[in-house]
């Protein structure tokens, strides 16, 4: 008895965590969105619907944390628990980062804009949000290989940040009046490729939750 109302209570705890996962997915999609057609208000709806996700996370941590006192569960089950408590902080993060995005859509007044870099935020967000709805299904299917795959999707978000702060930098140099919005659109990028490296966080979580090990994915990185 005990046993089977434990896997309901585990088999809730995963759906919570795909749930706010999905929830994260939509944040960082509607924040470039908004940033990009100039949507404030789409803009305050994602740091308005940013509460939710924090309350989440607690309720995922603090269901964890009861999980833990009272069954005592072994291995794979902690493993399991484990795995939901920290990718959900990793979660947390990445909506943290969304909302950074919309407080920069509602920032920026009529600057002078760089339509060709707008673009290139726009594919760089595209590739981050796949990564992220990728990263849940692996989370899912305890798929390793996948989790693998997905962290070196990471290399091309880096190509993608070099490029744009290439051509903002230059712009910058080039066009005075493009100043805020360069520096705008490198604030974003930047976001963006955190999001990347929590996505990765997760990866290597999966990776775990598979293994029991904790590996590194992508620490050969020219940071």
């Amino acid at each position: 008895m005990l046993r089977s109302q434990f896997e309901e209570e585990l088999l809730n705890l995963h759906n919570q965590f795909y749930e706010m996962g999905m929830m994260v997915s939509s944040a960082v999609h509607k924040s470039v969105r908004s940033y990009i057609n100039h949507d404030k208000k789409l803009a305050q709806e994602v740091i308005d619907r940013d509460v939710e996700i924090n309350n989440m996370e607690v309720n995922l941590e603090k269901k964890s944390f009861e999980m833990i006192a009272l069954q005592q569960p072994v291995t794979t089950d902690l493993r399991m628990i484990i795995t939901v408590m920290k990718a959900s902080s990793d979660l947390e993060r990445m909506a943290d980062h969304a909302v950074s995005i919309g407080k920069s859509t509602i920032r920026l007044k009529g600057e002078t804009r760089i339509p060709e870099i707008e673009k290139e935020i726009s594919d760089m967000s595209d590739y981050v949000k796949k990564m992220v709805d990728n990263v849940l299904i692996a989370y899912v299917k305890t798929d390793q290989k996948d989790a693998k795959m997905i962290a070196k999707m990471d290399d091309r978000v880096n190509d993608y940040f070099n490029s744009i702060y290439k051509h903002s930098v230059a712009s910058m140099q080039s066009d005075p009046e493009t100043v805020i919005s360069g520096t705008d659109y490198l604030h974003v990028a930047t976001y963006l490729e955190r999001i990347a490296d929590y996505v990765t966080n997760i990866c290597e979580w999966i990776v775990y939750l598979a293994t029991g090990k904790i590996t590194e994915l992508n620490s050969n990185q020219d940071e």
